[in-house]
C-alpha cells in the first residue's frame, strides 16, 4: 500500500526535489495542448508547471497518498486536475504525450510492471521523463536507519518489514528500459549529493518524506523517542564545519518516446 505523507511538512521540505523538476521541466519544448500525467505529484508545486505549458492542455497529478493530494488539490485550475492513485495501479490506455515523474518511482519496486503500465497509457510518439533514486542514494540515512531498526527495543517490529525504496543499479535499469518497444530512449546517472543549508532543514527531509515508512509500524508511544534516535545520529554524521549538512543524491534519468 502507498504510504501516507504529510502534503503540507511536504511542501516545506522538499526544495531540493523541486529543483531537480525545475530542471526537467525546462527540457520541455511543447506545443501548448498536451495531456500530461505527473506521476507522484506530491504537494502538486510541479504539476502547476507542466500546466502552465499547456494552456490548451490538461496535467492529471497523481498521488498515492491523500495527505498529498489534499495538499495539491488547493492548486486545481480548468486544465489541471489531482486524484488519489496508486501508480502500481495505472490503468490508462492511448491516452497520454508526456508522462513526467520527479522523485518518486524509487518508492515504486516493481519497475517491470511500471514501464509496461506506462508504455500502454502513452499515445503513439508520447514521451516519458523520469527522475528518480539510484545505487548509492542517501548512504547516510539508510546506514543510520538500518541500525536504529536494529536496537532490542524496535527489532520485533521490524520483522519482515521490506524496504520501501528502489535504488538500482545504472546499467541494469538502463537493460531493463531496453526491453520494452520504445522508439527512442536515453538512461543515464546524475551525482546530486546535496548540502542542506543547516540542521533545520535536514530534519524536516528526514521528516517527510524519509521516516515516514518507518514510522508506520512502531506504537504510537515509542514513535518520538525512535525518531529522535534517528535525528540525532543523522545529524552527528551529516554536519559540516559550516553548518550545512551532507547527504548522498544518486538518481537515474530516463527519456524515451513510444
Amino acid at each position: 500500500m502507498p504510504h501516507e505523507f504529510n502534503g503540507e511538512e511536504y511542501k516545506k521540505a522538499s526544495t531540493h526535489q523541486k529543483e531537480w523538476g525545475n530542471k526537467i521541466i525546462a527540457e520541455f519544448k511543447l506545443k501548448g495542448d498536451e495531456r500530461i500525467l505527473d506521476l507522484g505529484c506530491g504537494d502538486g508545486a510541479l504539476t502547476v508547471e507542466l500546466a502552465q505549458l499547456v494552456p490548451n492542455g490538461f496535467v492529471l497529478g497523481i498521488d498515492g497518498s491523500h495527505g498529498m493530494i489534499e495538499t495539491a488539490r488547493k492548486l486545481e485550475t480548468k486544465n489541471l486536475s489531482f486524484k488519489v492513485q496508486d501508480i502500481n495501479n495505472l490503468d490508462y490506455e492511448n491516452e497520454f504525450d508526456v508522462m513526467f515523474s520527479n522523485a518518486t518511482l524509487h518508492w515504486i519496486k516493481d519497475h517491470n510492471r511500471l514501464l509496461k503500465n506506462v508504455y500502454r497509457s502513452l499515445k503513439p510518439n508520447g514521451i516519458l521523463r523520469f527522475n528518480f533514486g539510484a545505487e548509492g542514494n542517501c548512504v547516510n540515512f539508510i546506514r543510520i536507519i538500518q541500525v536504529a531498526m536494529q536496537l532490542p527495543e524496535y527489532a520485533d517490529y521490524f520483522i519482515g518489514f521490506d524496504s520501501p525504496w528502489y535504488f538500482p543499479e545504472l546499467d541494469k535499469y538502463e537493460k531493463l528500459v531496453k526491453e520494452f518497444p520504445f522508439r527512442e530512449m536515453r538512461v543515464w546517472g546524475e551525482n546530486a549529493d546535496r548540502y542542506f543549508p543547516d540542521v533545520t532543514a535536514i530534519v524536516k527531509w528526514i521528516d517527510q518524506p524519509s521516516m515516514v515508512p518507518f514510522l508506520e509500524v512502531i506504537p504510537p508511544a515509542q514513535k518520538e523517542v525512535f525518531r529522535d534516535y534517528v535525528v540525532e545520529k543523522m545529524i552527528a554524521a551529516t554536519l559540516q564545519k559550516d553548518g550545512t549538512c551532507f547527504e548522498t543524491f544518486r538518481r537515474i534519468n530516463v527519456w524515451a518516446r513510444r
